[in-house]
């Protein structure tokens, strides 16, 4: 079987190792979270993402480790899907990746050439950095960003749209390439450039769908205003094949742990390249705006006799997050303005609620 390492079994990362264990790989999967590594060994780990808990019960193949020198052991090529987090200016934090690398250098040379390819959020020019660090180790280094959404992750990583391999070589490629030849069921395009350029492709491409968001609320605003139905001028607009009509709908803004992250990322390297962000300030600018445009309307239209019924305050459908929630922080406007405000979310959802925000909504399970 052929072998493969992860580093960073969180949510994504335990995704992929489902994923490529179900395509046939030999997978060994290292994290500092030992009661997560325990659970995920003896099959008991309990996730909210769709298909996990099933797929981890029907492996055979796959099995996590707190110990670094055990992924060395078992493969040469090694992913990298460790949690990013965001510095205060808004760019990437890479401490974690930090602490792979310095694991790494203090393993030593490799007798063989492995294979490391990172698929966390870094900043651009970071895996060129990296590569020049490790070369002397008998590293290759390679970006592959990972592109799925909270709620489809094992759906995205068999059929996604496209593949981004930032590699240094043919031979790199070649190697990542015939993992997802492997993994993926709809043969979606590669695309083959630098480390650097797979790094911009990443941060860009969720900037542009925050964007085209804003523009669809916006829109909607000016619509609703101006007494018209936002859904028919969106519909139409979004028919034009230039345009499409996918994230293009009238509802709450963005949210969540990655477009809100990826934007102020985007507009912080930006402006460090000496390049003024305007289009993607004014997105993020604008998806204020639109919740606040939102509560007025509520307001302008509605007593505070009336019970507020909210189907779902998480930042998506079926999602249990509540990071930078836009539904959430409607519900919350609306509590604060006097306003009665029965939330019906899952268990899961409720019992965080009460933690944060203690005696604030009424609640109702959903069913």
């Amino acid at each position: 079987m052929k072998k493969i390492g992860i580093i960073g079994v969180g949510r994504l990362g335990l995704c992929f190792g489902l994923t490529l264990e179900r395509a046939g790989y030999d997978v060994v999967g290292c994290d500092i979270d030992s009661s997560r590594v325990e659970m995920i060994n003896a099959r008991s780990l309990r996730s909210s993402e769709p298909g996990v808990e099933g797929w981890l019960q029907q492996s055979t193949n796959l099995r996590a480790t707190t110990d670094y020198e055990t992924v060395l052991r078992h493969a040469n090529m090694i992913f990298v899907l460790v949690h990013t987090q965001t510095e205060p200016d808004g760019r990437y934090d890479h401490s974690y990746v930090e602490a792979v690398v310095g694991s790494l250098i203090e393993h030593g040379p490799n007798a063989e050439t492995k294979h490391l390819v990172v698929g966390c959020n870094i900043n651009p020019g970071y895996s060129d950095q990296l590569a020049t660090r490790l070369r002397k180790y008998n590293w290759v280094v390679s970006y592959n960003p990972e592109l799925v959404a909270q709620g489809t992750i094992l759906q995205n990583q068999n059929t996604p749209d496209s593949v981004y391999l930032g590699v240094e070589s043919a031979n790199a490629a070649s190697e990542i390439e015939e993992i997802y030849k492997d993994i993926t069921s709809n043969d979606p395009p590669v695309f083959k450039m630098t480390r650097l350029e797979a790094e911009i492709t990443k941060g860009c491409l969720n900037c542009f769908l925050t964007t085209k968001i804003s523009f669809a609320n916006m829109v909607g605003d000016l619509t609703t205003t101006m007494g018209g139905n936002p859904d028919v001028v969106l519909n139409a607009i979004g028919n034009d094949s230039r345009i499409g009509s996918r994230f293009f709908k009238y509802g709450f803004g963005w949210g969540g742990p990655c477009f809100p992250r990826d934007t102020r990322a985007l507009m912080r390297n930006a402006e460090l390249a000496g390049i003024s962000p305007t289009i993607v300030r004014a997105a993020f600018e604008s998806n204020r705006e639109h919740l606040h445009f939102q509560v007025q309307q509520f307001v302008e239209h509605n007593s505070t006799k009336e019970l507020v019924r909210m189907s779902g305050v998480s930042y998506k459908k079926g999602s249990p997050i509540l990071e930078e929630s836009q539904q959430l922080l409607f519900s919350l406007a609306l509590a604060e303005r006097g306003y009665r405000v029965l939330v019906v979310e899952t268990e899961e959802v409720i019992d965080r609620l009460k933690e944060l925000y203690p005696d604030t909504f009424e609640y109702e399970v959903c069913t």
